[in-house]
Parts: structure tokens; C-alpha cells; sequence
């Protein structure tokens, strides 16, 4: 009895590494879902593909967060928390946000309209 053995030179391609495309580069923004919480307390969910970080997720919420004030009528917010998640490349954030007519006390707060227009210049859109 002879026993007879292919060797198959067709390349193994699932072993290669794959090669990012510009596409995956590209954020895809999926909306945004506004909860007024009381008087000056509101809370965005977000969500985005091909986001690089949570940072990109979180930026989107921001800029959510500063046309809603302005939309409101007044100039300024103050993060409170963001909780980002990932889950099958979708990238999902829930923000929470305080906004006021003038500068609030605290770290962490934002000129909405300045925000505002770089959120216009850098493609991310908002409310």
C-alpha cells in the first residue's frame, strides 16, 4: 500500500495579520438621546463606531452636552460623570451634564459655545 501526501502551498490567510483600512478610521456617529433630568441636570447617551478610545465617545457627549445648553438659552455646563462602555465595536457613553446661564463652580467646566464650535470644526456632530 502507498500512501500518498499533498502539501497545499495555498497561503494560510486567516494567520495573517489584517490590515486596518481608512474606513475603520472614520467615526461613525449614531445619535444622540437627551433626558432632562430636573431644571438644570441632563443626561446624554451616546453611541459611535470606529472610535480610537472612550475619550472619542465621551468628546461626542460633550459636544452634545454644550449645543443643548445653548439650545436652553444659556452659555455654560459642568460635567458630572461619563460612564463609556464597548460592546461589538459599538462604542456607547452616558453622560451627565449640569448647565447654567453663568460659569458654575468647579474643575471640570465648559464655555458651551466654545466647545460648541470645535465640535463644528473637528466633524463631531452635536444635539
Amino acid at each position: 500500500m502507498k500512501l500518498v501526501f499533498a502539501i497545499s502551498m495555498m497561503p494560510l490567510a486567516a494567520c495573517e495579520p489584517q490590515v486596518p483600512t481608512a474606513a475603520q478610521f472614520i467615526p461613525e456617529y449614531l445619535g444622540v438621546e437627551t433626558a432632562l433630568l430636573d431644571d438644570d441636570l441632563v443626561q446624554f447617551n451616546v453611541s459611535m463606531t470606529n472610535a480610537i478610545t472612550g475619550e472619542d465617545v465621551s468628546r461626542y457627549a460633550e459636544c452634545a452636552a454644550a449645543q443643548y445648553t445653548l439650545i436652553r438659552g444659556w452659555g455654560f455646563a459642568r460635567h458630572v460623570r461619563t460612564n463609556v462602555n464597548e460592546e461589538g465595536g459599538v462604542w456607547s457613553a452616558d453622560a451627565v451634564y449640569t448647565i447654567s446661564p453663568a460659569l458654575p463652580r468647579g474643575l471640570r467646566t465648559i464655555d458651551a459655545e466654545v466647545v460648541t464650535a470645535s465640535c463644528v470644526e473637528k466633524g463631531i456632530p452635536t444635539v
